[in-house]
C-alpha cells in the first residue's frame, strides 16, 4: 500500500487569479504614436519606428511597429520585442507570472496586441509550437480573448 501524501490546501477564492493593469502611457507619448500612425502610408512606418526609439519600453508603441513592418520577419521581430517590454512592465507593476491581463483594460492593449501579434507571425514563419504557446497564454491573460474589435484581424 502506497504513502498517502500530505493534503495540499485548494484556494477557492471567488474572486479569481488577481489582475494586473499597467499604467497609461503619458499623453504625450500617446499624442506623439497617433500622429504617426496618421501619417502617410510610405511615411507611417519610419515614423512609428521613431516613436518607438523615443518610447523603448513601450509595447503598445512596438505594436504599432509590427503593425508596420515589412515583410514576416521584421513584424515578427517587433511583436517579440513589444511582448518581452510588455513583461519587464508586467513584472515591474506586481505580476508575478499568472494572473488576468484583460484587454478591457486600454494600458493592458500594448501587451496583448503584441502577444497576439507573435502568436500570428510565428505560425506564419513556421513557429507552430511558439504559435499555440501564445494563443494559450492570451487566453490565460483575458479567458474573454479575442476582443469583438480583433476577432476578425488578420494582422
Amino acid at each position: 500500500m502506497g504513502a498517502v501524501s500530505e493534503p495540499r490546501p485548494v484556494s477557492l477564492n471567488p474572486s479569481g487569479p488577481p489582475e494586473t493593469v499597467l499604467p497609461p502611457p503619458s499623453p504625450e507619448a500617446r499624442h506623439v504614436l497617433e500622429q504617426a500612425l496618421a501619417r502617410p502610408e510610405a511615411e507611417r512606418r519610419a515614423a512609428v519606428a521613431a516613436v518607438v526609439a523615443a518610447h523603448p519600453r513601450w509595447s503598445e508603441a512596438w505594436a504599432a511597429l509590427g503593425d508596420c513592418g515589412r515583410d514576416d520577419v521584421e513584424v515578427y521581430a517587433a511583436y517579440r520585442v513589444g511582448y518581452h517590454r510588455g513583461l519587464d512592465a508586467l513584472r515591474a507593476n506586481g505580476w508575478r507570472g499568472s494572473g488576468y491581463v484583460r484587454w478591457q483594460h486600454p494600458s493592458n492593449r500594448g501587451f496583448l496586441r503584441c502577444l497576439a501579434g507573435l502568436a500570428r507571425q510565428a505560425a506564419a514563419i513556421g513557429e507552430h509550437d511558439e504559435a499555440e504557446r501564445c494563443e494559450l497564454f492570451l487566453r490565460q491573460c483575458d479567458p474573454a480573448w479575442p476582443p469583438a474589435e480583433l476577432a476578425g484581424e488578420d494582422r
